[in-house]
């Protein structure tokens, strides 16, 4: 079964969102087909979407393997791996493979993967059962369920007595369940359920991977402090540590003993040995590179000095085990901070209330019961009642009282909303002051607040374009680094032996040999490019995050980093720079035409029709029909029903041929426009008010006056956007004289008219010639086209699916000003994205020759392998915090309203 339908009929697209175990995608076409409609571009694969949690990733290397990974199995389309939030997103033939193998391959592949949720799953409620004690009793249970219409998937799960449903929340709810199961019950087997919420997977994975970092940091700080202390303090602290230079057998100390102990639990390789297994290198290799290198030579040296009587050598033990706790204490602290980029998105998912109060009422609208239910058990046509400061649940209807609405969280605007009989309200949203009954038209992943927390996961999950340079420096910054790390070890060690430096630059108890492994170690160590691959991601993160807390939702990275190159806005009128409610002003008769036969043929044609101007004038048309004593409300059927994109409709009214738009539809029509009427059309159009006329077989019948007013903010947002070197530019399909009173009011000189929505296409064509990144922000069907055609599509909120759908942005408190918030979050974005390359790449342009030694012969300063890690781990800390700072972003614009 249809979840959802869109249909554009600009151009010749449907969007079906479908439950595949309902319904194939081919009776989808067939129905179609059977409407009389030809169906073009229908894939013959099944294509399914599922989202997995990838555990391991370390660096760009490694989510550049799992997507290389996922890509190449068989069944797989198209596979996204977003490092900084760790998921995947592939697209797969379900004919061909399943979960169960795109997961082997990430495993294969050297990492874990676990499915997050199944990309078809819309509605699904998780209940705890009571009396369930047999194999028999969940079978009962099951088939109950299964066989009710509505239901989808049943999933249970006996150990825990747990069961998850899927349903159709058109069809049942979570309380119809609840009572299916409890009516499944027979002789002394009496079962009931309740509301179980588990954890989020996303925030129980985070504790986790927290927590085992935690306990590894710790583990080897268990170990690697007492080394430190046995190589470095209590040696310089005699006679407390004499007794470790005690020679258990030839050269071989107590001391070197005990931190060669004390170092074997903390080495770990298991994340380079994937790495290698498959291929490539990454952070982990680098980091075994170099503990490798110390802990090998370190245990040369013990078993020299345990076979040699004359031998002396330095073991670097300690450099192996305080280089690993350094690391670990680094990725422990990146995730704490990494886990905060995604704060805003979380403060959004819990905005809605825990529960709610359940109304029932009778037939004169009085309150007969009230409820108090958990918000998840809410089902559509539900009647809940919300008293002064209470939030609103899920989305709906106000059917009686009044009040103030808060809505800045979801939208941005701080001003309460006025809220009465027939206002929708969102859920998450705060009530003011009166006590209002709300009717539920939205419940669980179709409310607002749930498409918003959606969005911004698959926008964050979206890897932006200026990743790639992340993505190829890491191709052959492995390589380069372990190079360079050898020639580092091969230079100091040649001019060593050959004695080109003084032999006092080399310390007590080290060799040249010694002094050059150090050296190469701590290349090896400083240069590991983990935060390079975080330096995007994260900034994504928080950005896409701090927008939708704004009112902006912003889809994926692409669009984010476009926005900040834009020198161009293009602005639809109606609904855009217009507040979108146009009302008549006046009315006027030509030909000898009655007011009501006007009125008539308006309400007949435009009530087909979905346009502002068209709503304005069939209830204007009513209520003149009223007064004309005319007070039935039956609407003739229009026959040969026709759209004029851009211009108006027209229709057969009974047997009169029936025009209903601009000036331009009656002339490519052929009716004849006398005087009369283009001195009504040219005073409208001076006091930007537009003409809508009526044309009734073949001659012009009268004419409506439209006024829609310019939002209050529209002056203010192009002034500041000229301040920003952007260009403001008006297309509309209106006429002349009320666009060009319209952009002299708002301050737009470059007005373009009369233009049909191919036509607003073919000038976003025409701007972007001249070599400017042009963002088209419009709100109905009519702006689709150009909302495409731009580089930057930015859809007013309160504006059709169809637009929303085709926009890269989404505004959605319908504001003006968000044109302004969009442009400069990402200008701000990418600031921040190019400031986390500086500190990214800045640590390893800047630390590697340190660590090579290129200062050590003038100032003696050695940069010593633990001491390279603490490095390379604040490299990843500051990219992580440099990105956070975007959390303390404030609107540039905020227009006061009255």
């Amino acid at each position: 079964m249809e979840l959802s339908v869109v249909v554009s009929p600009m151009d010749g697209h449907a969007v079906v969102k479908y439950m595949p175990e309902i319904v194939e995608s081919k009776r989808i076409k067939e129905t179609v087909e059977n409407a009389g409609f030809q169906v073009e571009g229908y894939p013959d694969q099944e294509i399914e979407v599922c989202r997995l949690k990838i555990k391991g990733m370390a660096c760009t290397s490694c989510s550049e393997a799992v997507e290389r990974a996922l890509s190449d199995a068989d069944g797989v389309k198209k596979a996204v791996v977003g490092l900084a939030l760790e998921e995947a997103k592939v697209h797969f033939d379900p004919n061909v493979t399943n979960l169960n193998q795109i997961i082997k391959a990430v495993e294969d592949a050297g990492f874990e993967a676990d499915l997050i949720n199944p990309g078809n799953d819309v509605n699904k409620v998780h209940l705890k059962l009571d009396g369930v004690h047999t194999l028999e009793d969940a079978n009962t249970i099951r088939t109950a369920l299964e066989l009710a219409v509505g239901v989808n998937h049943v999933d249970m799960d006996m150990e825990e007595k747990k069961i998850t449903v899927s349903y159709d929340p058109d069809v049942i709810g979570p309380r119809s369940l609840i009572k299916l199961i409890r009516e499944a019950s027979t002789g002394l087997n009496l079962y009931d359920a309740s509301l179980y919420v588990p954890p989020r997977q996303r925030d129980l994975d985070h504790r986790n991977e927290i927590h085992k970092y935690k306990n590894q940091f710790l583990w080897s700080c268990l170990f690697s402090v007492p080394v430190l202390v046995f190589s470095m303090v209590l040696p310089m602290l005699p006679p407390y540590g004499d007794w470790l230079n005690y020679r258990i057998h030839n050269l071989l100390t107590i001391g070197m003993l005990l931190r060669c102990i004390l170092c074997a639990p903390v080495q770990f390789y298991l994340g380079a040995y994937h790495a290698l297994r498959r291929k490539s290198a990454n952070m982990d290799v680098l980091v075994a590179v170099g503990t490798n290198a110390a802990y090998i030579y370190s245990l040369y040296i013990l078993l020299k000095s345990l076979t040699s009587h004359d031998f002396e050598g330095q073991d670097f033990f300690e450099t192996s085990a305080m280089l690993i706790s350094f690391i670990l204490l680094g990725k422990y602290l990146e995730i704490v901070v990494k886990g905060k980029t995604s704060d805003a998105l979380a403060k959004l998912s819990e905005l809605a209330p825990d529960t709610a109060c359940l109304v029932t009422m009778d037939g004169s609208g009085n309150i007969i019961s009230e409820t108090e239910i958990s918000t998840q058990l809410i089902q559509r046509n539900d009647l809940f009642k919300i008293v002064p400061g209470a939030k609103v649940p899920v989305d709906g209807n106000v059917i009686d009282g009044q009040s103030y609405a808060n809505e800045s969280m979801i939208t941005g605007e701080a001003k309460p909303v006025t809220k009465r009989p027939g206002d929708k309200v969102i859920g998450g949203t705060s009530n003011e002051n009166g006590c209002i009954i709300v009717k539920a038209t939205h419940v669980g992943s179709e409310t607002a607040l749930s498409q918003i927390v959606q969005l911004v996961e698959a926008a964050q999950l979206a890897r932006a374009p200026v990743q790639k340079l992340a993505d190829q420096i890491s191709r052959f910054f492995v390589p380069t680094v372990v190079a360079a790390a050898f020639i580092t070890w091969v230079a100091w060690f040649v001019t060593g032996v050959a004695g080109l430096y003084p032999k006092h630059w080399i310390p007590k108890a080290m060799d040249k040999f010694e002094l050059a492994l150090q050296f190469g170690i701590s290349v090896v160590v400083v240069a590991c490019p983990c935060a390079l691959g975080l330096a995007t991601p994260t900034a994504v993160m928080v950005a896409t995050g701090k927008g939708a807390s704004l009112g902006v939702l912003i889809k994926g990275g692409t669009a984010l980093q476009k926005a900040h190159k834009v020198k161009a806005v293009v602005f639809d009128k109606t609904g855009t720079l217009t507040v979108g409610k146009p009302v008549v002003v006046s009315t006027i008769l030509f030909s000898g035409v009655t007011m009501k036969e006007l009125c008539d043929m308006a309400i007949a044609i435009e009530a087909n029709s979905e346009h502002p101007l068209a709503k304005a004038v069939a209830e204007h048309a009513k209520v003149q029909r009223k007064k004309h004593e005319s007070l039935a409300d039956h609407v003739e059927d229009v026959k040969d029903f026709e759209v004029h994109p851009g211009a108006g409709v027209g229709g057969k009214v009974g047997e009169r041929i029936v025009l209903v738009g601009n000036k331009r539809l009656l002339q490519v029509h052929n009716v004849p426009i006398n005087h009369e009427v283009e001195e009504y059309i040219s005073g409208a159009e001076k006091l930007a008010q537009t003409c809508v006329l009526v044309a009734i077989d073949g001659k012009v019948a009268g004419a409506f006056a439209v006024t829609d007013p310019v939002k209050p903010e529209a002056g203010h947002v192009i002034r500041y956007l000229q301040s920003m070197g952007i260009t403001s530019i008006m297309v509309t399909g209106d006429n002349w004289g009320t666009a060009t009173a319209i952009g002299r009011e708002v301050g737009i000189n470059q007005v373009f008219a009369e233009t049909d929505p191919i036509g607003k296409a073919g000038k976003i064509k025409e701007i972007q010639m001249k070599d400017l990144t042009v963002a088209m922000v419009g709100d109905s069907i009519n702006d689709s086209p150009a909302l495409v055609a731009a580089d930057v599509g930015m859809a007013i909120g309160a504006g059709t699916n169809v637009a929303i759908e085709a926009a890269d942005i989404v505004l959605i408190k319908s504001n003006l000003e968000d044109v302004v918030t969009a442009i400069d979050l990402s200008r701000k974005t990418m600031s921040k994205i190019r400031l986390n390359y500086v500190w990214a790449l800045g640590y390893n342009v800047l630390a590697m020759p340190i660590a090579a030694g290129i200062l050590f012969p003038f100032t003696g300063i050695r940069l010593l392998p633990w001491v390279a890690g603490a490095c390379m781990a604040a490299s990843s800390l500051s990219v992580v915090c440099s990105s956070l700072l975007l959390q303390s972003y404030k609107k540039p614009l905020n227009v006061e309203r009255i």
